[in-house]
């Protein structure tokens, strides 16, 4: 397995160049001038603008401009926010605990909901179970997350004054608080997570109920539960494993949204608030490290491959 993770890692500095190049020039096509932003349009005299661009290194080629950003990259720099006054690194620090809080309660309310409602709707296919479960994963999947976040405002904390409608709480503040706080968006950006798993968790349990090997455990006299739960589900997990992997990306944009909808001070909200400045060095940062948790995230995915599976090895 030593040699297996080495050679992915190998492959992660090739794609990490292609992100940043991607990262860099997707920020610097973004219209609008970030010193406009930052001295507004009556103070923007001319003579202070290029005062400025001089020394924020605006005033070089682009080529030039990302030579430059790559190697504080490569140190750890990621730069100096413009609005914030403060590194990019710290900002984005302080911003990882919400979001990383936020994806795994989606992660964990996606798998007790969809592991068991696609076993149950494979188990038991073509019943008012497996409707049910179908229109259930239909409208998961096709529900905007900006309307499902509004849509629980309106109900479940304006009418019901069940739970906060925003805000954040720290844990090491208050717990119970913070959990009430973060209910409601765990449940949207949830949603249409939890309708693939669950339609996959259906599709993979299927293909392996007709394998040979659980024919065989059935012949030998083993409880259905036990085939399904122990023999079935462990391998339908596979496919399973590969999506949480891959929509990682997913849980990271709907963060942008879901975030900027509850007022949670998220990694999603500071890289609203810093297109909206047009705070280059903070949008870079951001969305780098949003893709390097991808990268991260497909790596460990992978290996836990031979976790679900142990006929699995990795040569």
């Amino acid at each position: 397995m030593r040699r297996y993770i080495l050679r992915r890692l190998a492959l992660v500095g090739p794609v990490f160049l292609l992100v940043t190049i991607g990262v860099f020039s997707l920020v610097h096509l973004t219209p609008g001038d970030p010193l406009t932003a930052i001295l507004g349009e009556e103070r923007a005299d001319p003579q202070v603008m290029a005062a400025l661009r001089v020394q924020m290194g605006l005033d070089q080629p682009p080529p030039v401009q990302y030579a430059r950003w790559l190697g504080r990259v490569l140190q750890g720099d990621l730069g100096y926010s413009f609005r914030m006054r403060q590194p990019v690194a710290q900002a984005i620090v302080e911003r990882v605990p919400v979001t990383a809080q936020l994806a795994l309660l989606a992660v964990a309310i996606s798998l007790l909901v969809a592991v068991p409602l696609g076993a149950l709707s494979a188990t038991r296919r073509g019943s008012w179970l497996d409707l049910l479960s179908s229109t259930m994963a239909a409208l998961g999947a096709s529900m905007p997350a900006f309307w499902l976040g509004v849509l629980l405002i309106l109900v479940v904390a304006v009418q019901l004054r069940w739970l906060p409608p925003y805000g954040y709480v720290r844990p090491t503040d208050d717990l119970p608080g913070n959990l009430k706080a973060m209910i409601l968006p765990a449940i949207t950006l949830a949603a249409g997570y939890t309708a693939i798993l669950s339609r996959l968790v259906r599709a993979s349990l299927l293909d392996v109920l007709d394998e040979d090997y659980i024919r065989t455990a059935r012949s030998k006299g083993l409880a259905e539960k036990v085939v399904v739960l122990h023999h079935g589900l462990r391998s339908a997990l596979l496919p399973v494993i590969t999506v949480i992997g891959l929509e990682t990306g997913r849980l990271l944009g709907g963060a942008v949204v879901t975030e900027t909808i509850f007022a949670l001070p998220g990694l999603g909200r500071l890289a609203v608030d810093a297109v909206l400045s047009r705070d280059f060095p903070m949008l870079q940062g951001v969305t780098l490290f949003m893709a390097a948790a991808l990268l991260l995230s497909n790596l460990v995915a992978d290996l836990l491959y031979g976790v679900a599976d142990p006929r699995i090895h990795y040569e």
